[in-house]
């Protein structure tokens, strides 16, 4: 970034901090919106396949904004860094508003697939702006009680977005749940356009289109293949390997562009600095097992408890609403206690969580495993703020954006890669089980039922989690036999306990490697406010 870039993008953020109060209003405003939508979607989605048909696209609802979303992410971030937060920031919300009124007026599954998968370009934009924005109007103390702030706003949205949802669908229609993020989009983007005044490019701006373009395929051709590798088509099938060669070649690609290019997209050097290296490498390692195990803890609720699915959702709340909590303490304790501490303390946490999910079995309360959650959710909320503050108090101004980005990038990256992961675990182990168990018994079934035998046994194989889902849920007990309910349902619940058990342990280990990085961190020192300045934090005390 030259000179003249440099004194405007301070300009900016002087005046941005004239106008904290209207600029902050806005900020989280914008942040609960963005991250509302996905949880108000999921709880639309049944609504929208009985309108508008393509149940086969459904998924493809949450996969193609996910695809967007983490796609843009680290480009969003430089392009912060270049052209200004404003431009980038009203750009994004801009996007999102619009994606979201063709979302509601789409006739087709198609057009509304495509459509939102320009609301997750919007959204891939808004979500780390906020924190990069907040790391240009605070330093050292102030910055990580803020963080955590948002940090608490974004666990927020995951605890109101199911019942939002659920009363827009229940009272208006589902386009609603769509149409509502564009009155608050503007206001939002009103109070954001008025708190981040004045910045313009100066001189020419050199954009890294060839970095955008490779590393855009090789992040969606990954994320593609390990969507549906496993699912839609075997790991060793030409299509997922395909898909995994385009990746490689197209990061090679970026790799070479990127040591070419004056302003890259993501600078390789950044990786040469062990602050930025470590800290990426704890969110990847610490998203792997979270988001990985999360996603099988309403699996139990349902199976094996015996909860509707309903009640399955909600039992997250009491975990977000403790990781809300350790976030704003966290934000605030980070100061006293230090990085290294905070992050050791939250990572084991998170491992004794995971210890204890571990312990689940067939006769576990649903408070017990809340309660196991919970311990889960205080981990979380210690340690998910804190690594954006590491890095912003590492780097200077002029690279706040793209290492701010970097850390949500990584951490998305994680998270898919650890369902598809311990999805596989889960598959891998449940057919085992379920072939030493289900089988015999199965073969000894009736002549007049070999077609549902037919039909269990090929599911036992190829995917025995959507087995567990369609035989265990209460609405289907209801309707089992009860010849089938004394002989299947208990090697069932106990097959899943198994693998459930073997998925937690296995996440456990991706957490426990997460938190053997952290010492390596050093000692990093969190300055006063206004004590940051560009000179000072290039060269961070370790």
């Amino acid at each position: 970034m030259n000179t003249d870039q440099a004194v405007l993008q301070l300009e900016e953020q002087q005046q941005a901090k004239e106008n904290r109060g209207i600029l902050i209003a806005g900020l989280i405003i914008a942040m609960l919106f963005a991250a509302l939508d996905n949880t108000i979607v999921g709880t639309a989605l049944p609504r929208i396949v009985g309108e508008l048909g393509g149940l086969s696209l459904m998924a493809w609802l949450t996969t193609a904004y996910m695809l967007s979303s983490t796609t843009i992410v680290p480009i969003a971030g430089k392009l912060a860094d270049l052209l200004g937060r404003k431009n980038v920031y009203v750009a994004g919300l801009g996007i999102f508003i619009i994606g979201s009124a063709l979302c509601g007026m789409a006739q087709t599954m198609h057009e509304l697939v495509w459509f939102r998968a320009l609301q997750g370009v919007g959204g891939g934009i808004m979500m780390p702006m906020a924190m990069i924005v907040i790391g240009d109007l605070f330093s050292g103390k102030d910055r990580a009680k803020w963080q955590g702030i948002f940090g608490a706003v974004f666990g927020l949205s995951s605890v109101i977005g199911p019942q939002v949802g659920g009363w827009i669908v229940d009272s208006l229609n589902w386009r609603w749940v769509f149409y509502i993020n564009l009155p608050v989009g503007i206001l939002a983007t009103i109070l954001i356009a008025i708190g981040l005044k004045g910045h313009r490019a100066a001189g020419p701006v050199k954009i890294d289109f060839g970095g955008m373009i490779t590393m855009s395929a090789g992040i969606v051709s990954l994320l593609l293949a390990l969507t549906f590798g496993g699912k839609d088509y075997e790991w060793g099938s030409w299509q997922i390997l395909s898909l995994f060669a385009v990746s490689v070649v197209s990061f090679i690609l970026f790799a070479v562009i990127e040591t070419r290019t004056s302003e890259p997209i993501l600078p390789l050097q950044l990786f040469r600095n062990k602050i930025f290296t470590l800290i990426n490498g704890i969110g990847f390692l610490m998203s792997v097992g979270m988001f990985g195990s999360i996603m099988f803890v309403p699996l139990f609720m349902q199976g094996v408890v015996g909860v509707s699915a309903t009640e399955s959702g909600t039992i997250m709340t009491p975990m977000m609403i403790t990781m809300i909590i350790a976030s704003i303490v966290g934000g605030r304790l980070l100061y006293k206690i230090g990085v290294r501490v905070q992050i050791l303390a939250g990572m084991f946490l998170m491992a004794v969580g995971f210890g204890l999910l571990s312990t689940m079995g067939v006769d576990t309360s649903s408070w017990v495993a809340t309660s196991y959650m919970m311990v889960l959710g205080l981990g979380m909320g210690l340690v998910m703020p804190t690594l954006t503050i590491i890095l912003q108090e590492t780097f200077p101004k002029s690279q706040l954006g793209v290492v701010t980005s970097s850390s949500q990038f990584f951490r998305q990256i994680g998270g898919t890669f650890g369902m598809t992961v311990l999805g596989a675990i889960m598959n891998h182990q449940s057919s085992q089980l379920l072939t030493e168990k289900l089988e015999p018994v199965l073969q000894k079934a009736p002549p007049q039922a070999s077609g549902m035998i037919d039909s269990l046994t090929s599911m036992i194989h190829k995917d025995a989690q959507g087995l567990y889902s369609s035989l265990l849920n209460p609405e289907a007990m209801q309707k089992m036999p009860d010849m089938l309910k004394q002989t299947i349902v208990p090697i069932l619940k106990v097959s899943l306990v198994d693998s459930l058990q073997i998925v937690f342990l296995s996440g456990l280990i991706f957490v426990i490697l997460g938190a053997v990085l952290a010492p390596f961190l050093g000692k990093l020192k969190l300055n006063n406010p206004g004590e940051n300045t560009p000179e000072e934090t290039t060269n961070p005390s370790l």
